[in-house]
């Protein structure tokens, strides 16, 4: 009963309340999380967003994603902080129809088979592409490698997901996301 419950929650979050977003079948969203882009959000197949999470930024999302609990991925300019004579407080901000300040075209892209750890900030603009992990706790202000670890604030480089050049090249051979994406072909 209970795992009804739960999808019947992931659906009315993807079909009713962020229907205006392109998210894929096999969502989960746990509590608390909160959805907001100013022009684009598409999530791929078999993703989850844990509780506490925001995504408040354009962003393309690939599939068999993974976000921890309380993972931000926000906007870097979404106060106009240099507007002259105007406290940042009241300045204006990304989600004002006539904002034209910088940010504005800014699309975060994460790419397939992703998992960013508890509590990380991914900031605007960046992409994460495919296979990459982003440890808990960690600042992401760069552009992060495929099948690589990242970590710290701002994050860097720590190792390889895979210890061999063969294990990753099997692991790509084999990898669910590749189907998915043949059989929708």
């Amino acid at each position: 009963m209970i795992q009804f419950i739960k999808k019947l929650r992931d659906l009315y979050l993807s079909k009713v309340k962020w229907r205006h977003y392109k998210i894929g079948p096999g969502f989960h969203a746990g509590v608390r999380v909160r959805l907001w882009a100013r022009s684009r959000l598409e999530i791929g197949r078999n993703f989850y967003i844990g509780r506490d999470s925001f995504i408040e930024t354009d962003c393309i999302i690939g599939n068999y994603v993974i976000l921890g609990n309380k993972v931000g991925i926000v906007g870097r300019y979404d106060h106009h902080f240099q507007q002259v004579g105007v406290p940042i407080r009241i300045a204006s901000q990304i989600r004002d129809t006539d904002y034209n300040w910088k940010g504005k075209d800014s699309v975060t892209h994460i790419g397939n088979d992703v998992w960013i750890g508890y509590g990380a900030v991914i900031m605007g603009g960046i992409h994460i592409y495919d296979g990459a992990i982003i440890a808990a706790g960690s600042v992401v202000t760069k552009n992060v490698d495929a099948y690589s670890i990242y970590g710290g604030n701002p994050a860097k480089k720590l190792r390889d997901r895979f210890d061999t050049i063969e294990d990753l090249e099997e692991h790509k051979s084999l990898l669910l996301v590749g189907a998915d994406d043949k059989n929708n072909s």
